[in-house]
């Protein structure tokens, strides 16, 4: 029988390696003042997620599995005046980050970061008695330059097979993240990421109505943290997971891997500036769309009724991803669905929190809009390039006959039409106004602004930790 381990040559010589080597080494004061900041509005962002999604149902039912495991309580199950094991916790606080489409992406992994890496940094800074804030921002930094170097190199051919890059690639932000916070060698850093690897799994047809999508995160998260724990002790992983040309990550996830984008530029590159954070309560890739259709109808002063026709031009990453029919399958269909995000956006002006709420997934009004709208691929943004894959041609053609078009390029909140710190905090405010006590809302904002200057991150974690305020 052939062996197949040897019968190639890896895709990238020590990626795993070198990557392991660069995140043990990472010191603070390694990293950029800019990345710093980055950090910290994901922290705040990633917060504020992971309370609104602590009230959700479907995060519900993995705190209540979780608290029937009765493990020894160390960690906090954010925004539920209750503590589990670090693993556990994070399986908890990880499906509540990615609980309402609004933690913050990296657009050429498509991993969501702060949902995976944040609950990991707390639990472990938690479990240490109150770490500090700087060992909070060099873990995260650690497991965003790792993970999102992973994600990207798998390519966009990871989506298109049918796989969920938040469960799949998303698991090495967060054995990144442990990792670091554990303090692990570079070759203990290499064993855990050698056995998330494997642990790698998340299926993205879960878009389509499932709660499981959520679990995605929860999972990668809690998988990075027993990887971490494991390497400690001295289990060991598959130490050339990503390149390996049979049986790697890579080789297996990604029919079209680009794997000189696992170390190229690292420790002057940083992946950490190429997050932007979400203004809608929807899945990334149609914020473009929306914005576009909110700002014709704002400049134009139209109303729902005055559109006759809507036409959305998409990359073709889009077009699989979000433009299906809509039928009201549940709240996490109506996220990732283009056809409802237009519709309550031409109904409210927003698609936020309330847009999604159970009780209007049938309203009539927005499948009466929906028969208005087609989509499209648009033959320009698909010569662009995955670069482009957010942008969005929006025509509204109204009864009257006028005619209005909008082409945008980048999202709002993307890092190149970034939203600034002061939106950041504004949606933070409004994400957990109905789970936080005024008082805390301000404190932990202050809080988290200092957060390289903390000394102990314990105070910040026992608020977020709190029951949700009636």
């Amino acid at each position: 029988m052939k062996d197949m381990s040897s019968s190639q040559p890896p895709l990238l010589e020590n990626a795993t390696h070198d990557l392991a080597q660069f995140a043990a080494a990472l010191r603070y004061e390694d990293i950029p003042r800019e990345a710093v900041e980055r950090i910290k509005l994901s922290v705040l962002d990633s917060i504020g997620c992971c309370l609104f999604g602590a009230t959700l149902p479907w995060t519900r039912k993995v705190a209540a599995l979780v608290e029937d495991e009765q493990a020894r309580p160390v960690a906090s199950l954010l925004g539920m005046g209750k503590k589990s094991s670090v693993s556990l916790a994070v399986l908890v606080n990880g499906t509540a980050g990615h609980a309402f489409e609004l933690d913050d992406i990296h657009k050429e992994s498509i991993i969501h970061a702060g949902s995976l890496a944040t609950p990991v940094a707390l639990a472990f800074a938690e479990q240490q008695g109150g770490a500090s804030g700087r060992d909070v921002i060099t873990a995260m930094v650690a497991g965003y330059e790792v993970g999102h170097r992973v994600g990207s190199a798998a390519t966009m051919s990871l989506f298109f097979r049918g796989f969920h890059p938040q469960g799949t690639s998303g698991a090495f932000v967060a054995a990144a993240t442990a990792a670091r916070a554990l303090g692990l060698d570079a070759g203990q850093f290499q064993h855990a990421l050698g056995i998330v690897g494997s642990q790698a799994g998340g299926l993205m047809a879960a878009q389509e109505g499932a709660m499981v999508k959520r679990f995605h995160s929860g999972r990668a998260a809690q998988s990075g943290v027993y990887s971490a724990l494991l390497a400690k002790s001295g289990f060991t992983g598959i130490t050339d997971v990503l390149e390996a040309s049979y049986g790697g990550y890579l080789s297996c996830y990604s029919d079209q891997p680009n794997p000189a984008r696992l170390t190229a530029g690292l420790g002057t590159t940083w992946e950490t500036l190429n997050v932007g954070y979400k203004p809608h309560a929807s899945v990334t890739s149609i914020h473009t769309a929306l914005d576009g259709l909110a700002e014709i109808m704002r400049e134009q002063q139209l109303k729902p009724d005055d559109i006759r026709q809507l036409a959305t031009g998409l990359s073709p990453m889009t077009h699989v991803h979000c433009a299906w029919e809509y039928k009201a399958q549940g709240v996490t269909a109506a996220q990732m669905n283009l056809y409802y995000g237009l519709a309550v956006i031409a109904l409210d002006g927003v698609a936020f929190t309330d847009q999604y709420r159970e009780d209007r997934l049938r309203d009539p009004r927005i499948f009466d809009f929906i028969k208005r709208i087609t989509a499209y691929v648009d033959p320009e943004i698909e010569e662009m390039g995955a670069a482009f894959r957010h942008a969005a041609r929006v025509k509204v053609t109204t009864r009257d006959g006028r005619s209005f078009e909008k082409l945008l390029l980048h999202r709002r909140g993307s890092p190149e039409h970034p939203l600034q710190p002061e939106d950041i905090e504004y949606k933070f405010r409004h994400v957990v106004g109905s789970c936080l006590a005024a008082e805390h809302i301000e404190r932990v904002i202050r809080l988290v602004h200092t957060l390289d200057k903390l000394a102990s991150t314990s105070e910040l974690i026992g608020i977020a930790a709190a029951p949700a305020a009636a």
